[in-house]
């Protein structure tokens, strides 16, 4: 016995928890592990300043990297959530912050500890953190090229990763997952922030990060929708479909939603 309980401890990388492929001196990388426990969540509660959402992926992280030239870009938890409005100026002023903040609250020996306002959404404008020596994304007018995407080239890797969800106290979702494909020459990897605040408003942030393997070019596209709620409500029941079933799946709105932002960046590694 080392005194340190269960809830302390990390989960152990088993050979089940990493998938990796190699293609075209590309290094593709997926870690799925469960929800944190009680110590990596108090420690990342004091590193970001702000209160987790319910449900944390920390250990999850999806990685593409380039080996010859030591580029790599890498999607996670912690860095995505260092990037949400700490200040409480982005916060939805509406009433089920209060219900959501509530539930936040952290009692010690009687003594209620209210936690700070920030943006309890936990919207984020993440792109991925790049990690380079040299060459960098940079602001290019270059697209990524849907027609070769739209090719039927057999998928060789594919995954899902989860890396925050939050129910905003039963009104709504938040949360932010990422999808990847690999097929023989290309690969296209999708981060999707998607928060519905029922009632009040929905919003889609995509990072799209596309490399095609064989020259070694990478394009990341940000694209960042969002609209009020009975906006996209009313334009659903005026196509006769099911608001509230198709409310649940943000690829059922996404067209619906008028863009607000949108970037587009490259690097040529080859």
């Amino acid at each position: 016995m080392n005194g340190q309980s269960d809830a302390d401890e990390p989960f152990p990388l088993g050979s089940n928890s990493e998938k990796s492929i190699l293609q075209h001196g590309f290094r593709i990388t997926t870690r799925k592990l469960p929800i944190l426990k009680a110590g990596p969540i108090d420690r990342m509660t004091a590193a970001l300043g702000i209160a987790p959402p319910e449900m944390i992926f920390g250990d999850n992280v999806v990685s593409i990297e380039h080996v010859e030239s030591g580029w790599k870009i890498e999607f996670n938890a912690f860095d995505a959530l260092d990037l949400v409005d700490k200040t409480g100026n982005s916060m939805l002023q509406v009433a089920h912050s209060k219900e959501w903040q509530s539930t936040r609250e952290r009692k010690h020996e009687g003594i209620t500890e209210v936690v700070k306002p920030f943006d309890w959404s936990y919207s984020t404008n993440y792109r991925g953190t790049e990690r380079s020596t040299s060459k960098v994304l940079e602001p290019s007018n270059t697209s990524i090229p849907l027609e070769l995407l739209k090719r039927p080239d057999p998928i060789i890797f594919f995954d899902e990763v989860m890396l925050y969800e939050d129910e905003m106290a039963d009104n709504g979702i938040t949360l932010l997952s990422c999808k990847l494909r690999v097929m023989p020459a290309r690969l296209l990897l999708l981060c999707r922030f998607f928060m519905r605040l029922d009632g009040v408003m929905l919003r889609i942030r995509d990072t799209r990060v596309y490399v095609e393997l064989q020259t070694g070019e990478v394009i990341r596209e940000y694209t960042a929708r969002e609209d009020k709620y009975e906006v996209v409500r009313q334009k659903l029941a005026m196509q006769g479909r099911d608001a509230p079933a198709q409310l649940r799946d943000p690829n059922n709105i996404v067209d619906l939603l008028p863009v607000v932002d949108k970037s587009s960046e490259r690097v040529q590694l080859k």
